[in-house]
């Protein structure tokens, strides 16, 4: 397993992450708790050690599942989670990043989490109503605390993190990236690079259209928002599936499958740190496992880029 430094902080990552989103079931059509807890454990017995979580991950579910999951190997992984959204009842969900509520919600993810401290703490996304200066202060108190060892951000421009780092010192950023969405690359990622900021690519097989496994007549459970995801639409969704052909032929050359050479493409961006493989069973993480340490070489690099700018 490969292992990268995580920008300005101690923490030494692999390089495959566990995206633990669709353990908590919410806008994924569902999960089973059990098969999620088997992908986890065989997630940390396959080496990896970074584990990335959320507050509204299945409003406490997914955070409770890498707890109990977890259990006794907390000195051995790397704990991410993020704040800054809150829901009702009825499972509305709105931006919070204040002070209040990031030092609060920072309680009951120690609770959840089933420890005494976050490794990464992340903002979820910017909160229009509060100065991001206000949540920054906040995250760094949790650091004097000891409640978190560091912090980041997610779903962050070039503007609001230049802001953030004249108050504090960010360590990380979160934002989507795949061979299919690649608009970090505009602004985001130069700056981290520039920065020494570690970026946790999430999203890097495009909410699983990378694996290979849809067809055109694909039929998605309710609850799935990617029912609704234009990359799932239409003629969008038709030539996405032509790429992932001529994709996945590629990667038979190399006798990989495309899932493994979408997060080996994500990793072999200079400034990625981590490829948040989404998981909730065991054989997935199996497989994208494997993309940890596999190097692209430049045909293989040019390739992608050719299919992806010139499939019809």
């Amino acid at each position: 397993m490969e292992f990268r430094k995580l920008g300005n902080t101690e923490l030494e990552c692999t390089t495959i992450g566990f995206g633990a989103w669709v353990i908590g079931g919410w806008l994924w059509g569902g999960a089973d708790d059990n098969e999620s807890i088997a992908a986890i454990q065989r997630a940390f017995d396959l080496g990896i050690n970074f584990f990335d979580t959320a507050a509204v991950y299945g409003f406490g579910r997914s955070e409770r599942l890498i707890g109990k999951a977890l259990k006794g190997h907390r000195d051995e992984v790397i704990i991410a989670t993020k704040c800054g959204l809150e829901w009702d009842e009825e499972e509305n969900v709105t931006r919070n990043s204040s002070r209040e509520h990031v030092l609060r919600t920072c309680e009951e993810s120690l609770k959840r989490l089933d420890t005494d401290y976050i490794d990464l703490h992340q903002v979820h996304w910017p909160d229009p109503n509060t100065p991001v200066e206000e949540t920054i202060e906040a995250l760094e108190e949790l650091v004097r605390q000891g409640k978190i060892r560091y912090y980041g951000v997610s779903n962050f421009d070039v503007p609001l993190l230049e802001r953030c780092m004249a108050v504090g010192r960010v360590s990380s950023l979160q934002n989507k990236y795949n061979l299919l969405e690649r608009e970090i690359e505009n602004a985001e990622l130069p700056y981290c690079r520039e920065h020494n900021i570690g970026v946790l690519a999430y999203s890097p097989m495009a909410r699983g259209l990378l694996t290979g496994k849809f067809t055109e007549d694909w039929k998605f459970k309710e609850g799935d928002s990617r029912a609704n995801n234009k990359m799932f639409q239409g003629e969008t969704f038709k030539r996405n599936l032509r790429i992932v052909a001529r994709l996945k032929e590629l990667a038979a050359e190399h006798g990989r499958t495309v899932a493994q050479l979408a997060l080996a493409w994500v990793l072999s961006q200079p400034g990625v740190t981590v490829a948040l493989a989404g998981t909730r069973k065991p054989e997935q993480i199996e497989e994208t496992a494997q993309a940890s340490g596999w190097q692209l070489d430049e045909e293989t690099l040019a390739r992608i880029d050719d299919i992806v700018q010139n499939t019809e």
